[in-house]
């Protein structure tokens, strides 16, 4: 079992006892709930305790009050865990701060995510301190430790460093290994990433694949290597073959794949009848699809399509907490766990009245409440992206035979180029637009041409993208180089440019990849930007899942990388990147 990172000293544990026998009085007491006990699978009507930061006492007994004591009268309210996403990728344009604050909200307060970014963007040792200061917000974070980057950079292995691995598997809040995007190396024999899953798993900590349309043999494979869970089934059957071979599932419901009616839907029609090891999770949703919140909304959908109340909500807490060996401290409502839970109005109803997490309310009657909560970002080397370069009219030069093909906003497909792409300009009679991924220190660039984007967009740049490097698209090579130019005074963002005009900017102060404004504000950005774009002809859903899988190989078929254009399925560059 993974050591824990949340525990009391000595003398708070005996003050602990101290309210238990009367002797100090509880900080907080909610009167005659009725909460989910999780054990029993039951709702209990019970008082419940609080002292500082921990759960207490559960059970009949009321204590001796003081003036200090607050008091919250529960007769006609539920109380529940709080909810938890075991999969976040939190730099999704905005960051881990402002999505837990938005979303704490309505009831998720614990956080289980990527640390790609951290990697990325990030000094070594700031990266490791970061994780120990962000857990010191009104939130819980926890982190997996990734064993590749999804996509085909240069010196892969100076990040990966053997002592670097060992670190941040040690650390405390890092809780599994994954997610496992680089298993097709592994069945080839790449030992390296083996090495990894041992250690990961001699520390005893979970680990995380990433097998969408994985077969049978494949799945039985990577149990074989020592993986427990996985996140991509897209059908019904891939749930319940999961199950079979005692993976633990998540089921999905995320931007790119807003899934779950289909998949609990079908699960029931396979036969499912218990639900015991399977969670939801969101994936990184881009900021938009999180407007009614997190969590809750998973929850919702499954009462809506009948599975039983205490399986829905076990689903968002006990599951996830039970899986990752947290349940000693999270997702229980019972003495001993950190007070962190919701209070609703009725089982019917997952969107809290009042939220509660490590023992401060978030949300009380519906008020949000003041919390000190303020990440000084600067202290980790994240600020405006500097790019000490100059994008110059070679650099747009396009002569690539092979170009990419959107198939929907996130699979690209190789096709053989037709048009003339010499010219400064290419006609808006068609949905090909030139397309160049430049490394962010200016050493390299990839050229091509993206066919499904848009029709109608001129110049299009943003330093947001897998890898952290700049992704320019336009029909205009002129438009394009002002859209870079641009975003690169604005220190890093996203960029559209018409007729000499700039139609929209978006800053993101976090080295040119995230946002340091509040959730809020970056979804309408985000809405702005959608409308812009579809206005232009992009004709898919989620333009900004577009920008970060241009690069991810994870995805099939065909992507641009810092390596080159890379053929996925084949593991090949096809046409190197050009040193400038």
């Amino acid at each position: 079992m993974p050591h824990g990172k949340f525990h009391w000293k000595n003398s708070q544990i005996r003050k602990q006892i101290d309210v238990l026998s009367q002797k100090l009085a509880p900080t907080i007491v909610l009167k005659n709930a009725t909460y989910l006990n999780s054990y029993l699978r039951q709702w209990i009507k019970a008082n419940i305790w609080i002292y500082e930061d921990r759960i207490v006492y559960v059970g009949d007994n009321l204590p001796d009050y003081s003036a200090q004591t607050d008091i919250i009268d529960c007769s006609n309210k539920v109380v529940v865990p709080g909810y938890i996403e075991p999969h976040a990728h939190p730099f999704q344009l905005y960051n881990p701060h402002t999505l837990a604050k938005y979303v704490s909200q309505t009831g998720t307060t614990t956080f289980i995510g990527d640390n790609l970014f951290l990697l990325l963007q990030c000094e070594k040792k700031k990266a490791l301190t970061f994780l120990d200061d962000i857990e010191k917000l009104p939130y819980h974070f926890y982190w997996w430790a990734r064993f590749d980057l999804q996509t085909e950079v240069r010196s892969e292995e100076t990040i990966f460093t053997h002592d670097f691995m060992n670190e941040w598997l040690d650390h405390k809040a890092v809780i599994q290994g994954g997610e496992l995007t680089s298993w097709p190396k592994l069945i080839d024999g790449d030992d390296w990433i083996l090495y990894w899953l041992q250690e990961t798993k001699s520390r005893g900590k979970r680990l995380e694949g990433h097998f969408p349309g994985a077969s049978e043999n494949t799945l039985t494979k990577m149990k074989l290597f020592g993986v427990d869970s996985d996140h991509e089934s897209m059908t019904g059957k891939d749930v319940i073959n999961r199950l079979k071979m005692g993976y633990t599932a998540a089921i999905r419901h995320s931007s790119i794949r807003p899934d779950l009616v289909k998949l609990i839907k079908e699960i029931q029609e396979e036969g499912l009848t218990t639900y015991d090891h399977v969670y939801y999770t969101t994936d990184g949703a881009t900021p938009t699809f999180y407007e009614d919140g997190m969590i809750n909304r998973c929850i919702e959908i499954a009462l809506e399509c009948n599975v039983p109340a205490i399986d829905a909500y076990n689903m968002a807490s006990f599951n996830i907490a039970k899986y990752y060996q947290l349940e000693d401290k999270l997702g229980v409502i019972s003495p001993g766990r950190i007070a962190t839970l919701n209070i609703l109005d009725s089982i019917d109803r997952p969107n809290p009245t009042s939220v509660m997490s490590k023992g401060l309310w978030l949300l009380k009657d519906n008020q949000p409440q003041e919390v000190k909560d303020v990440v000084n970002w600067g202290e980790y080397g994240l600020g405006p992206a500097e790019l000490n370069w100059n994008l110059e009219m070679d650099d747009l030069q396009f002569s690539m035979p092979l170009g990419m093909k959107m198939r929907n906003a996130v699979i690209m497909e190789p096709y053989s180029i037709t048009i003339d792409s010499t010219d400064n300009e290419i006609s808006e009679s068609h949905d090909e637009s030139y397309l160049a991924l430049i490394d962010r220190s200016g050493e390299w660039r990839n050229n091509t041409i993206l066919k499904g984007f848009s029709q109608h967009i001129q110049g299009f740049a943003s330093s947001y993208s897998s890898t952290g490097d700049i992704i320019i698209i336009g029909k205009s090579k002129t438009e394009m180089a002002a859209a870079f130019t641009r975003m690169k005074e604005i220190g890093g963002g996203i960029v559209l440019t018409e007729n000499g005009k700039v139609l929209f900017e978006m800053p993101l102060e976090l080295n040119g990849s995230a946002s340091n404004k509040s959730l809020e504000e970056v979804m309408i950005k985000q809405n702005q930007l959608n409308s812009l774009l579809k206005e232009r002809g992009y004709s898919f859903d989620d333009p900004i899942s577009s920008l970060l899988y241009l690069s991810a190989t994870l995805l099939p078929y065909i992507r641009i990388t810092p390596q080159g254009i890379f053929d996925v399925m084949k593991k090949t560059v096809l046409f190197p990147s050009i040193m400038r």
